[in-house]
């Protein structure tokens, strides 16, 4: 019984395996990223910048069709495009950050939309909005690998400026020159993760295994490698969860895998050991009192 249910549609069936081999290399890459977005509060950052990408990889397809390659390259160009004209707007103008990246991403997301809707069919329009984590093959799988490599190559490297930038930036920018430089890297891993998730699961779902894995994670640790690794243990849980659920009832594994993502982070938000709606309620008392 456990068999049949849990292992045999990984045992059996190729597609399976790699869906969940990509799952994982995106919740290894994409889910400290999104631990850090939201230690910054930029967890709508993530959301506005995973529409940014969307008229590159649409582009990209328009040029190669369902291309690899092209739509990466273009999604990529498409989000630092974004990221650096948010942040040139912010310099030059009374508009805040947050306020211009959500203009950016409006306008984004409706020409993404445009181009593919006009120049392809609904099938494509679905492929690119909510991936086929289902139809990896080969080449999607070492790009997946190799984002999630590079991202916690480089999240090692930075791990110090990234936490004091969370902690205190100004102190930062007031010591050290790895201010500005932390930020662009930063931003620039957020848009690559968000390029891979995009492959595997859309523009609409990749924010998502990004931030809630993230956010029920705030609910069962205090310190940021421990919210780093229950962060990235939570979103290979739904991953795992996600898949079967499709597998089984015939649930499209994109939205099933972030919807198993959405319980876990409700179930964390009421039962959780640190702030959570029971822990808020019943505090627990000091030893000796």
């Amino acid at each position: 019984m456990i068999w049949d249910i849990f292992i045999q549609p990984f045992a059996d069936f190729g597609f399976m395996r790699r869906a969940l081999l990509g799952c994982i290399a995106v919740s290894l890459g994409a889910t400290p990223v999104g631990v850090f977005l939201m230690l910054r509060r930029m967890s709508l950052t993530g959301d506005a910048m995973a529409h940014a990408i969307l008229p590159g990889a649409a582009v990209g397809f328009l040029i190669a069709g369902l291309s690899l390659g092209a739509m990466t390259i273009g999604g990529v160009i498409a989000g630092m495009a974004v990221a650096l004209l948010s942040g040139f707007v912010t310099r030059v103008t009374a508009l805040r950050e947050d306020a211009s990246l959500a203009a950016f991403y409006l306008i984004s997301l409706a020409l993404g939309v445009l181009i593919v809707s006009t120049r392809g069919s609904n099938v494509d329009l679905m492929h690119v909005l909510f991936g086929t984590v289902l139809a990896l093959n080969d080449p999607a799988l070492i790009l997946l690998c190799s984002i999630a490599s590079l991202s916690l190559l480089i999240l090692a490297v930075l791990f110090r400026p990234l936490v004091l930038e969370c902690a205190d930036p100004h102190f930062l920018r007031s010591v050290s020159k790895l201010s500005a430089i932390t930020h662009f890297v930063f931003l620039s891993l957020v848009v690559l993760n968000l390029v891979g998730g995009f492959h595997a699961l859309g523009t609409l779902m990749a924010v998502g295994i990004m931030i809630l894995p993230a956010a029920a994670a705030r609910f069962w640790a205090n310190s940021i490698g421990g919210l780093v690794v229950i962060a990235v243990a939570v979103a290979a849980l739904s991953s795992f969860s996600g898949l079967l659920l499709s597998y089984h009832y015939s649930l499209p594994s994109g939205p099933a895998i972030i919807l198993v993502a959405g319980i876990l982070y409700t179930v964390s938000l009421l039962f959780g050991p640190v702030g959570s709606v029971v822990a808020q309620a019943f505090p627990r008392r000091p030893l000796g009192t």
